[in-house]
């Protein structure tokens, strides 16, 4: 039996560096892409069990001992701003407000130099009582998982009964000056797909910037289907029966979002077509995940163990080199239309978003 048989991701242990490679330090890539925005998985576990993306029960959650400390997450990210390049900070989970001593690992990733770009994704449970303090701390910017305004919906999408929380964090963030604040929104074919207006109307209404993502197949059931995806397409026809929509004339560079200016702007909105109109060419993206393996994609289905180097001894530049290496492999794009696609083996949570 292979670890793939467990449900384990194949690990790469410390290559030999390709000598194709260039004397570059920074994340680059064979396809001349740079990694500078840094995702941060800062644990597995959530407080909610939305159910495109984790069983009613849950999932079995990463032991402790396998989690990375606050120091061996913080040599990590030092490694990664002051030596490879890296410009942005996003934290993720699971739910990143589950992470004991979160105020403190953000505070010292902001008092790093040259002083990265750091932003927090989060489902918004808990919110409300930690956004001050998020702020002090450095956040600058944040994203908060919703997708729909009618509280039975949200109990039965995320079988929780927290919209009400959710609201409440929302406009904490908002009054703890955490601008821009941006709302993450999927649509599920026949349960919130009539939403789409009314989501938009609200976030134009308190001043937030919407985004709706495709359904990606990184369900730990593995039960996602094509055909039940809400597309892009779909969406902006959705919008269309409401405001006017746009192309944002900003540079959109590798953000995952196309953005449309509603009804002339100033106000956006965001639509990531993540598996229809795939922005691989632009990646500049490299994930971390909460037991320290870096993935050089989302659907990656092989990961690099710094953890074991973090471990073993091995020195900053060793870290670095390996890190470097891992990036220079990345594949051209996720491959989700190619005939041999497979599901990556960790779900979304384990992941990070």
């Amino acid at each position: 039996m292979t670890a793939l048989d467990l449900g384990i991701p194949a690990v790469r242990r410390a290559a030999p560096r390709d000598p194709a490679r260039p004397a570059d330090p920074r994340l680059i890539d064979s396809f001349g892409r740079v990694a500078t925005d840094l995702r941060i998985s800062l644990t597995d576990r959530c407080n909610l069990r939305c159910s495109y993306c984790m069983p009613a029960e849950g999932l079995d959650w990463m032991p402790r001992a396998e989690q990375l400390t606050d120091d061996e997450l913080l040599r990590l990210i030092t490694i990664a701003v002051r030596d490879l390049g890296v410009e942005e900070l996003r934290f993720t989970g699971g739910e990143p407000l589950l992470r004991k001593g979160l105020e403190g690992i953000i505070a010292a990733s902001a008092a790093l130099e040259p002083r990265p770009d750091i932003s927090l994704t989060t489902n918004g449970v808990g919110l409300a009582r930690r956004a001050e303090a998020l702020a002090a701390a450095g956040v600058n910017r944040l994203n908060v998982s919703m997708d729909t305004l009618q509280e039975e919906r949200f109990a039965s999408i995320t079988r929780r009964d927290r919209l009400s929380d959710v609201l409440d964090g929302l406009a904490g963030a908002r009054a703890a000056g955490l601008n821009p604040i941006k709302i993450n929104t999927v649509l599920l074919r026949g349960v919130n797909d009539d939403e789409a207006v009314p989501l938009l109307r609200f976030a134009i209404d308190n001043g937030y910037e919407l985004r709706f993502i495709e359904q990606m197949p990184l369900d730990a059931q593995h039960g996602w289907e094509r055909s039940e995806m809400v597309t892009a397409g779909e969406v902006m026809q959705r919008l269309r029966e409401g405001f006017e929509l746009t192309p944002d004339p900003t540079e959109r560079g590798g953000a995952p979002a196309e953005r449309w200016l509603v009804d002339g702007g100033p106000a956006v909105v965001g639509v990531i077509a993540s598996v229809t109109r795939p922005f691989c060419g632009a990646c500049d993206r490299t994930r971390l995940t909460a037991d320290g393996q870096i993935r050089s994609c989302l659907f990656a289905r092989t990961e690099t163990d710094l953890r074991a180097l973090l471990r073993g001894g091995s020195t900053d530049a060793e870290i670095a080199d390996v890190w470097r290496n891992a990036m220079w492999g990345k594949l051209a794009g996720h491959g989700i239309d190619d005939p041999g696609f497979l599901q990556p083996d960790r779900p979304m949570s384990a992941i990070g978003g």
